[in-house]
């Protein structure tokens, strides 16, 4: 299964009250659905939604989105104030919406950030290791990780791409060979 291009999602994000959330037009959109739809499943299930998974953005606050973010443009003139996912919303969305789409792009979500944490807590171990023999098994693991995180769909010009993460314990270099 592909995880989620990180970069596509990385380019939707956008910071509110100093939360990481995603706009309810491009949850719709990756979703597969209108964001109609996407509002009334949050209206039809408020139990489902408690406080800090989804919110409204004040008047002030959508300007400001949209003047920092040129994909929200067509937000600017709506008569609706857009509400924000956070990750916890994403989830509790993805248990609500029916549909090919939004299954594949749920399986996505959950995939990208199961793996997002399990190369976190490689990264501990190996700071642990002494062992030279279960540090390169974990690094090697790490750049797999890496990799199925990061290439879903990187384009690269070049033979190679290097990913390098200097941690204050730790450096570790992974090279992605591609073919051209």
């Amino acid at each position: 299964m592909q995880v989620f291009a990180f970069e596509k999602i990385k380019s939707l994000i956008v910071s509110v009250r100093d939360k990481s959330v995603l706009v309810d037009r491009d949850v719709a959109g990756l979703y597969g659905v209108a964001t109609k739809e996407v509002n009334q499943a949050v209206a039809n299930n408020p139990d489902k939604f408690p406080e800090g998974y989804v919110f409204e953005l004040s008047e002030e606050e959508k300007l400001e989105v949209v003047k920092k973010n040129d994909h929200l443009e067509n937000i600017k003139f709506s008569p609706y104030l857009p509400k924000v996912f956070t990750e916890k919303g994403l989830y509790m969305l993805a248990t609500i919406l029916k549909g090919q789409q939004a299954t594949q792009t749920t399986l996505s979500i959950i995939e990208t950030f199961s793996k997002t944490r399990e190369l976190s807590r490689t990264v501990n171990e190996l700071s642990a290791l002494e062992d030279k023999k279960d540090q390169q098994s974990l690094m090697q693991r790490s750049g797999e990780l890496i990799d199925e995180i990061l290439d879903g769909d990187l384009q690269t010009s070049e033979a190679e791409t290097v990913i390098e993460l200097n941690f204050t314990v730790l450096k570790f270099k992974h090279t992605v060979k591609k073919k051209k």
